[in-house]
This record gives structure tokens, C-alpha cells and sequence, in this order.
């Protein structure tokens, strides 16, 4: 009986072995026939977006304000709406909702009223107009049943590798 198990074993060992040895050998054919390996396609989460993308620049307009550095929260203020666009071009739904126009619904005023204050370098617009915008988003995460995700106005800067004093001309 106990040889019986053991020569089973080994037959199973030798199976799995020609098996693996099967499949990578029809990929090295495949890849000496010139047959594309097309890589399994990678799509950030949602909240990998907001993390990556959204919350840096979000935190780095603040900053670049503070800092007197119109320019550069100008430059800020472009990069975060590309982020929510690109966002909603990655994920066109949620929860059945259109992204791109809840976004868009949250975002529109509190980004045209940013905009007039970075162009105007009006602080106290700005830091009104930026506490509306942190709203929106909180107000978004509630509607989606995030509500534990709650984006604050910076109280400081947290950003330790990057200069936002403005630069003289």
C-alpha cells in the first residue's frame, strides 16, 4: 500500500512538472513566433486615484497659495482638474452614477472660483473658495457611502521635498 502512495505521488509530481514545462514552452514559442504576450491590464481603484493623484495636488495648491506662489498654485490648480478628468475617464461609473458629472457637478464652482482667486492672488478668496472645494469633496465621499474619508484644509505644509517660495523673474 505504501508503495502504491508513494508511486502515485511521484506520477502526480511528474504530471504537474509537464504541465508547467508545457505552458512555458508555449510561451516561448509564442514569444519566438513573434505572438505578442499582452500584459493582464491594470486598472488604479478609485481610491488609488484620489490617494495618488487627487490628494497631492489638493495639498500642494494649498500650499503653493500660502506660499505666495500664484504660479505654481495656477499650475497646481490645472494638474488637480486633469486628475479629476482622468479619474472619470479611468472609472465612468459608480455605483451606477456618472463620475465625470458627479464630479464635474461638485468640483465646477469651487474650481471657478479658485481660478479667480489664484489669477487675482487674493488669499482670502482663496482659502473660501478651497474650504468649498474640500466640502465638495467631502460631500461626495458621503454620497458614495464614504463618508469615513474625510479631506480637511491643510493646517500645515507636509510636503518636505519641494520648494514653494515663489521665484523671482
Amino acid at each position: 500500500m505504501r508503495k502504491r502512495s508513494i508511486s502515485s505521488r511521484v506520477l502526480a509530481a511528474a504530471a504537474v512538472a509537464s504541465i508547467a514545462a508545457a505552458a512555458y514552452l508555449g510561451t516561448a514559442l509564442e514569444l519566438r513566433a513573434g505572438a505578442p504576450v499582452e500584459p493582464a491590464p491594470y486598472l488604479p481603484s478609485i481610491s488609488d486615484l484620489m490617494i495618488s493623484t487627487i490628494q497631492p495636488r489638493h495639498i500642494r495648491l494649498w500650499i503653493a497659495a500660502h506660499e505666495g506662489n500664484w504660479e505654481f498654485g495656477a499650475y497646481e490648480l490645472g494638474n488637480l482638474k486633469g486628475a479629476f478628468n482622468r479619474l472619470g475617464h479611468a472609472h465612468p461609473t459608480v455605483e451606477a452614477n456618472s463620475l465625470p458629472d458627479m464630479v464635474s457637478a461638485v468640483t465646477g464652482q469651487p474650481f471657478a472660483d479658485l481660478t479667480a482667486a489664484v489669477k487675482a492672488k487674493d488669499l482670502a478668496a482663496f482659502d473660501k473658495s478651497y474650504a468649498d472645494l474640500t466640502s465638495a469633496c467631502n460631500s461626495c465621499h458621503q454620497a458614495l457611502n464614504h463618508g469615513a474619508v474625510v479631506i480637511k484644509v491643510p493646517q500645515q505644509a507636509a510636503v518636505s521635498d519641494q520648494d514653494f517660495s515663489p521665484r523671482s523673474p
